[in-house]
């Protein structure tokens, strides 16, 4: 049973979503203060994390940034509807998705299971492709699909799910033009407002983490594609 950790100071919210999210398979931990959300996080194994932008002691945001320095865990922020630029920050900090508030708590249940999905599934990129070797080599890249893990130049890179997904889809048809609406759709899974400033968002993220690595093209007014030679293992 997959445990999610609500971090979020209304302390009304709590109790209805643990007993929604309990409908749906999932266990449902909570903590009203950043400091106490991270104290859960390095004594358990939570397999998501749903933040609210809006905490005491630090936001949303800083928590997010503080997460990521130890965890690449799935996160889902809660942001206050129409802020544009709270999807933004999430994003860029490394935030997997976001639900804007007021929330229909089917939504949120929806969003966090796409993503557990994903944890869990063999890449939809290699599905899609029919191709089911689980270990792609390029020139100073190494992806390990069934270990979801990634290598450059020997290193391991720690990738958000969000990011690995991408790259993986990236991966599947090396030169392949994928465009932003392409991205969203397969790798949500299913039909979220379309946002396409989220996939350039993730695209940077992913570049910086594979630096000195230029693989990642960008084809204006058309999408992305991985542009790297393949290399056989070794």
């Amino acid at each position: 049973m997959p445990r999610i950790l609500l971090i979020d100071d209304d302390e009304h919210l709590a109790a209805p979503l643990t007993t929604y999210f309990a409908r749906f398979g999932c266990t449902l931990e909570s903590a009203v203060r950043p400091s106490e959300g991270l104290a859960k996080l390095r004594a358990g194994q939570y397999d998501a994390a749903i933040l609210d932008v809006m905490l005491p002691e630090m936001d949303g945001f800083a928590l997010c940034r503080e997460i990521r320095k130890e965890s690449d865990i799935p996160i889902v922020m809660l942001t206050a509807r129409g802020e544009v630029m709270d999807r933004v920050v999430g994003l860029e900090l490394g935030a997997d998705d976001y639900v804007p508030k007021p929330f229909e708590p089917r939504e949120l249940v929806a969003r966090v299971q796409t993503i557990l999905r994903r944890q869990r599934s063999t890449p939809a990129a290699a599905a899609a492709n029919g191709n089911s070797a689980q270990y792609r080599v390029f020139d100073g890249l190494s992806i390990d699909l069934d270990r979801r893990q990634v290598l450059r130049h020997g290193e391991r890179v720690e990738l958000t799910g969000t990011e690995f997904e991408l790259l993986a889809l990236l991966a599947a048809e090396p030169g392949k033009v994928f465009s932003r609406d392409d991205i969203l759709n397969r790798l949500r899974g299913h039909e979220a407002e379309l946002y396409t400033r989220a996939v350039d968002i993730v695209v940077s993220r992913l570049r910086k983490k594979l630096e000195p690595l230029d693989c990642i093209k960008t084809l204006r007014n058309a999408g992305y594609a991985l542009a790297v030679a393949r290399s056989e293992p070794a």
